[in-house]
């Protein structure tokens, strides 16, 4: 993934401008030079991520904020575990409060949610991918939180991968034409990805000179099915990546039938933010 130096000053600055707007009026109430200390404590068991975001809201209303970190992104934490320290000017560790927590909430739900998905599947040699479905604003940084949980970063956007769709292939006139088009077109260091619904769609895209194919809304049996059909038949390794309809309860079946991938885009989109606490002494 890209540098995020960027994309986390310009995702924080947002953030607190969207908030704070012409001012933040209950923390006038607090004297000037007032200095307060304060903690974060994770009220349930999750995986930590969003730290430098978290950071970043503080140091950016007061550069002499004084964090101490007990956890570091990627690590699992326990319910009344405390996270981190803090120490700074009162009326800014107030008014950065609800942004700063923000993100550590959303990032650690993403991370902890791929981090139940990835251990269900562990050992099978399948990896768990993300997809598009992120929040407006927030992919790079909601993609940074699936690698802190385990999880695969699959394309950033449209423009770093092909994956040819329904539609794609509707417009394109089959997948036939649809693969030879996006083979020509592609850069060297671009993967090209095409989307079948059936195993006769498979053959098609086999025949075609398809390498990375996504099985969509397969069955168990069909996927199994797949799996030993390509690796029969292709004259190169081809990746086979399963979606649609996948949960908790199934996702450890799907990667029992061999395919490379799995790709689950409630990681992303719909997700319970961790439960923090910032308490203040």
């Amino acid at each position: 993934m890209q540098d995020l130096h960027d994309e986390i000053r310009v995702n924080v600055q947002r953030a607190l401008q969207e908030d704070i707007g012409s001012g933040d009026l209950t923390a006038s109430l607090i004297p000037v030079g007032k200095v307060l200390q304060a903690t974060v404590v994770s009220r349930e068991n999750a995986v930590v991520c969003g730290t430098q975001w978290f950071a970043a809201c503080f140091v950016s209303l007061a550069a002499d904020t004084e964090i101490e970190w007990f956890a570091k992104d990627g690590d699992a934490v326990q319910a009344g575990q405390e996270l981190c320290k803090i120490r700074g000017n009162a009326r800014a560790l107030l008014t950065a409060e609800r942004s700063a927590l923000n993100f550590l909430q959303l990032l650690s739900a993403v991370a902890t949610q791929t981090r139940r998905f990835a251990d269900a599947i562990a050992g099978t040699g399948a990896v768990i991918v993300d997809t598009r479905k992120t929040l407006p604003g927030l992919r790079l940084a909601q993609k940074y939180a699936v690698m802190c949980g385990g999880g695969v970063n699959h394309r950033i956007g449209l423009y770093d991968g092909v994956l040819i769709k329904e539609n794609h292939i509707i417009a394109a006139g089959g997948i036939q034409f649809a693969l030879m088009k996006a083979m020509a077109i592609a850069p060297p260091d671009v993967f090209v990805q095409i989307e079948v619904e059936n195993l006769q769609e498979l053959r098609e895209a086999l025949a075609a000179g398809a390498r990375m194919v996504l099985l969509d809304n397969f069955t168990f049996a069909q996927l199994s099915e797949a799996v030993a059909f390509t690796r029969l038949q292709a004259d190169a390794p081809v990746i086979l990546e399963a979606s649609g309809n996948i949960t908790l309860d199934n996702v450890r079946q799907v990667a029992e039938t061999g395919v490379d991938r799995i790709s689950i885009g409630s990681l992303t989109k719909n997700i319970q933010a961790v439960d923090l606490s910032m308490r203040f002494v």
